[in-house]
């Protein structure tokens, strides 16, 4: 059995007006985020980002595209789903990034992964999100935005 990595990428994906995209989770409906996944094969992590936006949206970007904000969150991995990590493994280093988008970018959720999705204001967004960490993201991205 391979083990995920604790090791992961979380991705604010908006547009220049500061709508948020968020995902409801196929495992939890009401439960939205934004794109997050596990580093794979020690991939550099801007690579995992993008490699998970296409994978959870459909959305191709490039490492260009990214912004890499050199901020890290460590948490406690929910009971739930330490099985998929080594034995003994109980929390995990999330890295933020974020991705601005034109408004009516398309998507195309991964039907495993996510119920749907939908754009909201980055205030809406925030409260919406179940993680702390997306949400605390998603806050810092509206604040520094308004300065």
């Amino acid at each position: 059995m391979s083990f995920k990595v604790p090791e992961s990428a979380l991705v604010v994906i908006h547009t220049p007006a500061l709508d948020v995209l968020l995902l409801e989770r196929a495992s939890h409906p009401g439960f939205w985020q934004s794109v997050t996944g596990s580093r794979e094969n020690g991939e550099p992590l801007a690579e995992t980002a993008l490699r998970e936006v296409a994978e959870e949206t459909g959305i191709v970007a490039h490492a260009a595209d990214l912004t890499d904000w050199r901020l890290t969150n460590r948490y406690e991995i929910f009971a739930e789903w330490r099985h998929r990590y080594a034995p003994g493994v109980t929390h995990n280093t999330e890295h933020v990034f974020s991705l601005r988008v034109p408004p009516g970018t398309p998507i195309a959720v991964a039907a495993g992964e996510h119920l749907g999705y939908r754009w909201l204001p980055w205030r809406e967004a925030a409260a919406a999100c179940f993680s702390w960490s997306n949400r605390d993201t998603i806050l810092m991205l509206g604040l520094a935005a308004r300065r």
